[in-house]
This record gives structure tokens, C-alpha cells and sequence, in this order.
């Protein structure tokens, strides 16, 4: 509780020079995360400029709006948490298998995500009844498999983009020795910020490292702003941008099977995150919680954006700093609204080259790769060799459409909700296999170990 006033920490409205401070303070440590998602949509969709500074505006926008929901609340909608939200990478997979469909493409990506987010909103009140269905043993599975099917995208970054390029001819410049050493200077750099500095200069390393790649490609001449002047400096975000969303069946079930997995990530962030600023979170205010998740998916896929879920990144800047006040983070989100309303400087970050984000994409992805491994640390494979059995089985599951794209290429078309997607088959196997060889657990049991590795997940 404040000594000065009896209002509880997370309820106290700081001074406004300090919430600026603050709150600008948690956009930048997830501002990275923020604008590589948009980033690997555009260059697996082979977006032009104008679309892509569209989406990135859009992003920024929607993450803002959906974390204003989540802070200030109501009785229906928003924890009262200080939480700040972005975008989910376990979206990015099924995304631009959605996307790529030239039947579907940006429209059949966000009535997906329209959907999903429909869905989120119902199957809130039933979440914490199905909490045992999602045990460390799967959730740390799926978030592994993330991981690995986003490293591959980072690993091309690195190089130069895609290795064949739209005609299906090879990339001369894939593999360039130019952008393999400025991927490894980048590379270099953020690791060593991170072992010699400290505090928020150490949060904020990836995204200091894609500003020195990006201003060395600016000096090779690799930048190419001919447009910014026909840009905008101020600009509205317009709904349904790229027309009206497209609802095909396959890729909803896809989306929802994401919003599954987000909404349990989502409530381990929730427990702990209660416990850190000592407001226990109740069953009324964690449905509340994964009903703005819901909502966030809704208001991206309305603003030409992606679904939202809890940063944890920001959750552990909010345990290193002490600040828990939710007003930091609203202020945090007008910042991003702002940010999401001034073009030209989305015109400029969709400028940036991929071989710029190739390190920063590596680390990144690597980063959720390792949170995975480590809530899979929590599970005892001493004594239960089934648990190493399930791990092992749903990731070699997962790993086929990655290493085969057409191992299922003869089964029907209704089948690719399931086979296209690594992360789908991983999710459904490590469900499956749990019940199969550990049966169910208890919700009791299941909230206070989801607490546990959300906690630990943020260490």
C-alpha cells in the first residue's frame, strides 16, 4: 500500500513527468518485439512499402488500445494489472501460412484473427477450468517448437532475405559476406551489451543493435526513402484498411488453436504477476484478463493488426524496477497510439533491410526457444519416462511441415489446419499424448504451477 495515501501500489497515480518517464521506459523495451512481428509478415507476404507502414502504424495502435483495456478496465473486460500488450509471436506461423494463400491473403489473416478473438471473449469464463490441460509438459513443448520454426526465419534474415527469390530463380545476394559480418557485429554487440551494461540499457540491447545495423546500412546505401516525402506526418488508422476480412474455416480453427495456447501463456503471467505486486488475481479478474486478450485480437484484426496477448518482458521490468503502478503502463500505451499515428516514422523502420534484423531475430526467437526449455525444466523426466517420451514425440511432430513441406500433401485440403502448421500438430500431439500417458490433473494444482513458470519465464 502507499505510506501517503491508503491506495494500493498498483492503484497510485504517480506524477505526470514520472509516468511519461516510465511509461516511455516500457515502450522501448518491447518496441523491438513490437515491429518484427509486421516485419516477417511483410517479407513473407511480399508486402510493398505503403502496406507495410500501414501495418506497422496499425500494430503499434492496436497494442496501445488493447492495453488501455487491459489496465483501466471495466466489469467486463481488463485485469487492472500493470501490464503491457503485444502482439504474439505463436500467431506469426499460422499467419503467413493464412496470408500466402493468394485466396485469402491479408483478408483471410485478419477475419481469422476477428474470430479468434470472438472466441477468446466466450471461452474466457472456461479457461480456468481447463487450466489442467495445460501443464508445464505442454505449454513449455509448444513454446519450444515456436521457437524453432521462428529461428529459420531469422537465420534468413541474416543472410539477406529468402533464398529463391518470387520466380523461384536463386538469390544472388543470399548468403552475402557484406551482411553476414554486419549480422555478426550486431550480433556481438547485443550480447556484449548485455554482459557489460546494466539496467535499461541491457533491456533495450536488441533494439540498440538493430539501430547500429541500421544506420550502417544507411551509410551503404542500402535505405531507400524516395517515398517519405509523399508520407504523411499524421495519419488516422482506418479499419478493415485492406478491405473486408475474408472467414474461411480452416484458418479460423488455426487462429483459435493460437488463442488457446496465448490465453494459457496469458494466465501464468496473470498469477504471477498478481503475486509481484500483491494483488492476488481471482477467478473474476483472470477472466477479465483473458477476456481483453480477446478483445486485443479483436480490435487487431478491426485496425489491420494481430492478435495481443501480456508482454513478459514488461511483466519483468515492472519486477526490476519496483514501479507497479498501472498508470505507468496506460501511459506507456498512449505513447504507442501516438507512435502508431505518425507514418513517416513506420515508413522508415519498413526501410530497414532484412540482413539488419537477421541478429536481432536470432536472439529474439532464440529467447522464446529458451523459455520453452525452460519451463520444460519444471517437469520431473526423472522419475516419469513418459514425460520424456511426450516432449520428444510432439516435437518431432511439430518439426515436419518445417523440414517437409509436403510430407501431407495427398491427404484432403480440410487436413491443412492441422498439417500445415508445426504449432498446431505440437499443441494437439502434446495434449493428446498428456492425457494418454499422465491423465488430468488438478485446476487447483494447475494454477499454482502456471504461476510458478510464468514467474520463472520472467527471472
Amino acid at each position: 500500500m502507499s505510506k501517503e495515501k491508503d491506495v494500493h501500489v498498483v492503484d497510485e497515480m504517480l506524477p505526470l513527468g514520472q509516468l511519461g518517464t516510465y511509461g516511455l521506459q516500457h515502450v522501448l523495451v518491447m518496441y523491438s518485439a513490437c515491429i518484427i512481428v509486421p516485419l516477417i509478415l511483410g517479407a513473407a507476404l511480399q508486402l510493398p512499402k505503403d502496406q507495410l507502414t500501414l501495418i506497422i502504424n496499425a500494430d503499434l495502435f492496436a497494442a496501445g488500445l488493447a492495453t488501455l483495456v487491459q489496465c483501466a478496465g471495466n466489469r467486463f473486460f481488463g485485469i487492472r494489472l500493470p501490464i503491457m500488450m503485444g502482439v504474439t509471436f505463436a500467431s506469426v506461423t499460422p499467419m503467413i501460412a493464412i496470408g500466402v494463400n493468394p485466396n485469402l491473403g491479408l483478408q483471410g489473416v485478419y477475419g481469422a484473427i476477428i474470430v479468434s478473438g470472438l472466441f477468446g471473449i466466450l471461452f474466457a469464463p472456461v479457461m480456468g477450468r481447463l487450466l489442467r490441460f495445460f501443464p508445464p509438459l505442454v505449454t513449455g513443448t509448444v513454446l519450444l517448437v515456436i521457437g524453432i520454426s521462428l529461428m529459420r526465419v531469422g537465420i534468413d534474415w541474416s543472410a539477406g532475405g529468402q533464398p529463391v527469390l518470387a520466380d523461384g530463380s536463386p538469390n544472388p545476394d543470399y548468403g552475402n559476406p557484406v551482411y553476414l559480418a554486419i549480422s555478426l557485429l550486431q550480433l556481438i554487440l547485443i550480447l556484449g551489451i548485455n554482459r557489460y551494461a546494466k539496467g535499461f540499457i541491457a533491456n533495450i540491447a536488441v533494439l540498440l543493435g538493430v539501430l547500429v545495423g541500421f544506420f550502417i546500412a544507411f551509410f551503404r546505401g542500402d535505405i531507400v526513402l524516395d517515398g517519405i516525402h509523399e508520407t504523411p506526418w499524421f495519419s488516422m488508422i482506418t479499419p478493415f484498411a485492406f478491405g473486408m476480412p475474408k472467414f474461411d474455416i480452416v484458418a479460423i480453427i488455426s487462429m483459435c488453436l493460437v488463442m488457446l495456447v496465448t490465453m494459457v501463456e496469458s494466465t501464468g503471467m496473470f498469477l504471477a504477476l498478481g503475486k509481484m505486486v500483491d494483488r492476488p488475481t481471482t477467478r473474476q479478474s483472470l477472466v477479465r484478463g483473458l477476456r481483453s486478450d480477446g478483445l486485443g485480437a479483436v480490435l487487431g484484426g478491426v485496425f489491420n493488426a494481430f492478435p495481443y496477448t501480456s508482454f513478459s518482458q514488461n511483466i519483468g521490468l515492472v519486477t526490476m524496477t519496483g514501479v507497479k503502478s498501472r498508470y505507468v503502463c496506460m501511459a506507456g500505451a498512449l505513447i504507442l497510439i501516438g507512435l502508431g499515428l505518425f507514418p513517416k516514422m513506420a515508413y522508415i523502420v519498413a526501410s530497414t533491410p532484412q540482413y539488419v534484423l537477421g541478429a536481432a531475430g536470432m536472439v529474439m526467437f532464440g529467447m522464446v526457444m529458451l523459455m520453452g526449455v525452460r519451463i520444460l525444466s519444471t517437469v520431473d523426466f526423472e522419475r516419469s519416462r513418459y514425460n520424456l517420451l511426450i516432449v520428444a514425440t510432439s516435437v518431432g511432430i511439430g518439426m515436419i511441415p518445417m523440414v517437409a513441406p509436403r510430407y501431407f500433401h495427398h491427404l484432403p485440403d480440410w487436413s491443412r489446419v492441422f498439417t500445415e502448421s508445426g504449432i498446431v500438430l505440437s499443441v494437439c500431439s502434446a495434449l493428446m499424448l498428456n492425457i494418454l500417458f499422465n491423465g488430468l490433473g488438478r485446476n487447483d494444482e494447475a494454477e499454482v504451477v502456471a504461476a510458478r513458470t510464468a514467474a520463472l519465464s520472467d527471472s
